[in-house]
């Protein structure tokens, strides 16, 4: 039986999920808008002690101006790393939570109910709603912050009915899933960012693909069998063009470690059959240890906040060929490892995400953020 809980002010920590959701109403106002726009070009940031976290927004939305974060629960909920909204419709959202399933809410969070009792675990490191057939829908179980205490998932599942049933469709043993996403236009095609085991070495991680739908998949990222894949992004405009990050890391019930040669920023131009690791040409010197990345809005432009000795915000302007730091605040990068979530808006190129210990938004392409 599925439960539904209505949201209520109080304990509940859903920041995550709920700003997700507000980026889904982006989405949802851009879904006509796909011409390029033009991007001004910034000098790189001198040095930390330059930027400036608590700097002023240099623009407000309108939209927005008005609206304050809150919790919108539901309080069982439990803490959340995926959220996802249905371009055009403001009132249907999912969440994921890391120990309490799927959840759903078709009246603007107002009320959410519980869609995966049912299933085998309840961990949940992605979600992605088919942007083309909103009523198909793919999880990735197994949360991919690997505290010392996190539940493992047996796969992804995939609804064709907006989460009434749910099936496996494959990936059992990757044990933690860092992103899923789905082609903006064909609903077959999907793309996993597995970690795989946390705690040791396993085969099934890195970069996988489906293109019929989960019947099968195919890796088409691999380094090691230390090595999984932790974060992939579209270009918004032409989805051949892919971001993927790997992450060389092991976690043991009294430590972690994060880092190492396996590490490393790849880019696609072929739908991710074949991958190009992107070094130097002003990326901080390696080893890595975890990397978020994002396209912006346009295409030309891609964030990439990276745990390294000289880490931080960098950005390319010309599709990641080139990149330069724009802010090395330890703010935006402190516990790395669990914290390196970058989400771009999709309308504008400058606008760009940050969660980590506070949840901190820049207008100006990185330079500076707001808490």
């Amino acid at each position: 039986m599925h439960r539904t809980i209505r949201a209520v002010r109080g304990t509940a920590r859903l920041v995550m999920p709920m700003f997700l959701c507000a980026i889904g109403l982006r989405f949802a106002q851009s879904k006509t808008e796909r011409e390029r726009k033009p991007t001004e070009q910034v000098s790189p940031a001198p040095n930390a002690a330059t930027q400036n976290i608590a700097a002023p927004a240099k623009k407000e939305d309108p939209v927005f101006k008005g609206l304050k974060y809150r919790p919108i629960g539901p309080f069982r909920g439990g803490r959340s790393l995926t959220a996802s909204g249905i371009p055009g419709d403001l009132n249907t959202y999912y969440f994921g939570s890391t120990g309490g399933g799927v959840w759903k809410s078709t009246d603007g969070a107002m009320t959410w109910t519980s869609l995966f009792d049912k299933e085998a675990v309840g961990s949940i490191g992605s979600l992605a709603v088919s942007p083309s057939e909103p009523n198909i829908v793919y999880v990735g179980t197994g949360e991919a912050c690997i505290r010392g205490n996190i539940s493992h998932g047996d796969g992804v599942y995939k609804t064709l009915d907006g989460g009434k049933t749910w099936k496996n469709v494959g990936l059992r043993d990757t044990r933690a899933i860092g992103k899923l996403i789905v082609h903006p236009r064909n609903p077959d095609i999907v793309y996993v960012a597995a970690l795989g085991h946390p705690f040791g070495p396993n085969a099934e991680r890195g970069i996988f693909r489906t293109v019929d739908g989960g019947k099968t998949w195919e890796k088409v990222l691999y380094k090691d069998e230390n090595t999984g894949g932790i974060d992939i992004a579209f270009d918004p405009h032409n989805p051949n063009i892919l971001f993927a990050s790997l992450w060389q890391t092991r976690r043991t019930p009294w430590s972690l470690s994060s880092g190492g040669p396996g590490s490393g920023l790849y880019r696609s131009n072929d739908g991710g059959t074949t991958w190009k690791r992107l070094e130097e040409h002003g990326l901080p010197k390696e080893p890595y240890g975890r990397i978020g990345v994002a396209a912006a809005a346009n295409s030309d432009r891609v964030y990439a906040l990276i745990e390294a000795h000289e880490g931080g915000l960098y950005r390319s302007d010309d599709g990641g060929e080139t990149w330069q730091a724009v802010n090395e605040g330890r703010s935006i990068q402190q516990r790395a490892w669990y914290y390196m979530h970058i989400v771009a808006d999709p309308q504008e190129a400058d606008t760009v995400y940050i969660m980590n210990v506070d949840f901190y938004k820049s207008t100006d392409g990185g330079r500076d953020f707001n808490k």
